[in-house]
C-alpha cells in the first residue's frame, strides 16, 4: 500500500483533453495554508467529485472557479484561457473585469443554501439570468425553463413562490436555474447538506439524471459517497492542501491506496 501523493498532486496531467486546469495554485487565509501548489485537470464533459475532511480546500476550489475567491498564486484555465489573467504584449497580466465576467458566464454553481429570489415565482427564478444576463429571448428562456423544471420534477410548480416549496423542491429549482444558462461547467457544493435524508435522496436522484442526460462538466463537493460513486468519472481525495489520491470511483471506494483516504472513508461511513 502506497502512502505518498499520486502524481496528479504534482502535475496537471497534460494530454487528458483538459478543459479546466489548476496550475500551481496556492491559497491561504491568514496563517492557514488551504491550497499548496495544487495542480489538477478536468476534461470536457468529465464529472469529478472532490472528497476529504473539512478545511481541505474543496469548497475553496469551487469558489475560485466561480470567481468568488482569488488564488494567491498560480493560474486557473478554462478551455485554455486564464481565468484571472489575460495575455497582453505576450505576457500574463491581471485580467480586466470584462474578461472575468465573460469567463464567469460559462460557469454556474449550486450552493448549500438555495438562494432563490423570494419575490419571484419559480419560472422567473429560472429565466431571470438567461434573459437579463445572457440576452435570451423571453419565449425561448421560458421554454427551456419549463423543460428543465420537468427534468427536476417540478413542471407543475412554475407559478409557485419559493416559500410555497419544500427545501428539496427549492434545491431542485436551484439546479434548474443553474442549468438554464447552458453552462460549460456546473459546480455543486454540498447541495444536500441542508436537507433531511429522504429529501436529499430525491435531489441526488435529480443530479444523477442531469449527469446521465447532459454533457456539462461537473465538479462536485459532497459527503454523499454513494452519489459520488454513481455519477463520478473520477474522485479526488484532498488533505493538507493538496490531492493525496485520485482515481475512478471503483478504485477510491473499493480499494483506496492511501491511508488518509482509508481513514476518511471509514469515518464518513461510520457517521452514515
Amino acid at each position: 500500500m502506497k502512502d505518498t501523493p499520486t502524481p496528479e498532486a504534482k502535475s496537471a496531467e497534460p494530454g487528458r483533453n483538459d478543459f479546466v486546469t489548476f496550475e500551481n495554485i496556492g491559497k491561504r487565509f491568514g496563517r492557514q495554508v488551504v491550497l499548496n501548489d495544487l495542480c489538477f485537470s478536468v476534461g470536457a464533459g468529465e464529472r469529478v467529485t472532490l472528497i476529504g475532511p473539512s478545511g481541505s480546500g474543496k469548497t475553496t476550489i469551487l469558489r475560485m472557479l466561480m470567481t468568488l475567491v482569488r488564488p494567491d498564486s498560480g493560474v486557473i484555465r478554462i478551455g485554455g484561457e486564464p481565468l484571472y489573467q489575460e495575455m497582453r504584449g505576450g505576457r500574463l497580466v491581471p485580467a480586466s473585469e470584462k474578461h472575468i465576467r465573460a469567463m464567469r458566464g460559462r460557469i454556474t454553481m449550486v450552493f448549500q443554501q438555495f438562494n432563490l429570489f423570494p419575490n419571484m415565482r419559480v419560472l422567473r427564478n429560472v429565466t431571470e439570468a438567461p434573459i437579463r444576463v445572457h440576452g435570451v429571448p423571453k419565449a425561448e428562456a421560458e421554454e427551456r425553463a419549463a423543460s428543465l423544471l420537468e427534468l427536476v420534477g417540478l413542471r407543475d410548480k412554475l407559478d409557485a413562490y419559493p416559500s410555497q416549496l419544500s427545501g428539496g423542491q427549492q434545491q431542485r429549482v436551484a439546479i434548474a436555474r443553474a442549468l438554464a444558462v447552458r453552462p460549460d461547467i456546473l459546480l455543486l457544493d454540498e447541495v444536500t447538506s441542508a436537507l433531511d435524508p429522504e429529501i436529499a435522496a430525491e435531489v441526488l436522484d435529480v443530479l444523477r439524471e442531469v449527469a446521465r442526460t447532459t454533457d456539462v462538466t461537473m465538479l462536485c463537493v459532497t459527503h454523499a459517497m454513494r452519489f459520488a460513486r454513481d455519477v463520478s468519472n473520477r474522485v479526488l481525495m484532498f488533505s493538507d492542501g493538496g490531492i493525496v489520491e485520485s482515481g475512478p470511483p471503483e478504485q477510491i471506494f473499493g480499494d483506496p491506496q492511501h491511508d488518509r483516504t482509508r481513514r476518511f472513508l471509514k469515518s464518513v461511513l461510520e457517521e452514515a
